[in-house]
């Protein structure tokens, strides 16, 4: 294995691991019950999944770090997240419209590995799949509830839908490149049924996947980690 596929599965695992946090974030404050529990849910399966990738990368580089030293001991810098699920979470259509971007990108992607030549990777892709079609849905009937919904909540989903666009271009940098024509297509039907626009392609900030991060993953890591770099080395 080289440099090249430590970095990938790193990738992939703290865009997991962030989207799980941020994610996190919405407990006890969605805007009814059952979204409450939902999200939490969403947020477990990005756990999970970023725990297996994170557990693999540490393997691959061979230094003996396992997840929780990746997950807490790593400065912002050193995170290869794209940037799209740093975002603060904004109004529960911004959380929507993130979740709707990349869940789509997920599930494409995981079912690509899930049949790819890494058995290592195809078994944690086989999984994972299998929750990011369930995200799926979720995040796009949200996206139709809110943007055929009343002129109010339409106006606040096209909102989130063109605040979000332009990070959704670093999704499919490198080797997830061929996979940005089947995500637009599903993409395109789920802002079709919502009554929303998809923005014009411009602006397109990236470089998460090297470490170049917006000022809201060093507050997001600060909350995260403050127990663990507190009290190193403590088990319950």
């Amino acid at each position: 294995m080289s440099d090249g596929d430590f970095e990938r599965v790193l990738g992939l695992g703290d865009d997991a691991l962030i989207a799980a946090q941020r994610l996190g974030e919405w407990c006890s404050r969605a805007p009814e019950m059952e979204e409450d529990i939902a999200l939490a849910n969403i947020a477990l399966d990005q756990l999970g999944v970023a725990r297996m990738l994170l557990t693999y990368a540490g393997e691959l580089e061979g230094r003996g770090r396992d997840e929780d030293d990746l997950a807490f001991l790593r400065d912002d810098r050193e995170f290869r997240n794209v940037q799209l699920v740093e975002l603060d979470n904004g109004d529960f259509a911004v959380t929507m419209a993130k979740l709707l971007f990349l869940s789509v990108y997920q599930h494409l992607l995981y079912d690509a590995l899930a049949s790819g030549i890494d058995p290592r990777l195809a078994g944690i892709a086989g999984k994972a799949r299998k929750e990011s079609a369930y995200h799926v849905d979720h995040s796009a009937l949200w996206a139709v509830r809110l943007g055929d919904g009343t002129a109010q909540s339409h106006a606040r989903m096209q909102a989130a839908v063109d605040a979000v666009w332009p990070y959704t271009h670093e999704l499919f940098e490198g080797q997830a490149a061929p996979l940005r024509g089947q995500w637009l297509v599903h993409v395109d039907k789920v802002l079709a049924e919502a009554t929303l626009t998809r923005p014009a392609d411009g602006w397109a900030p990236g470089g998460g996947r090297r470490g170049v991060h917006t000022e809201a993953l060093s507050r997001l890591l600060a909350d995260m980690q403050v127990l663990h770099r507190a009290h190193p080395g403590a088990t319950w």
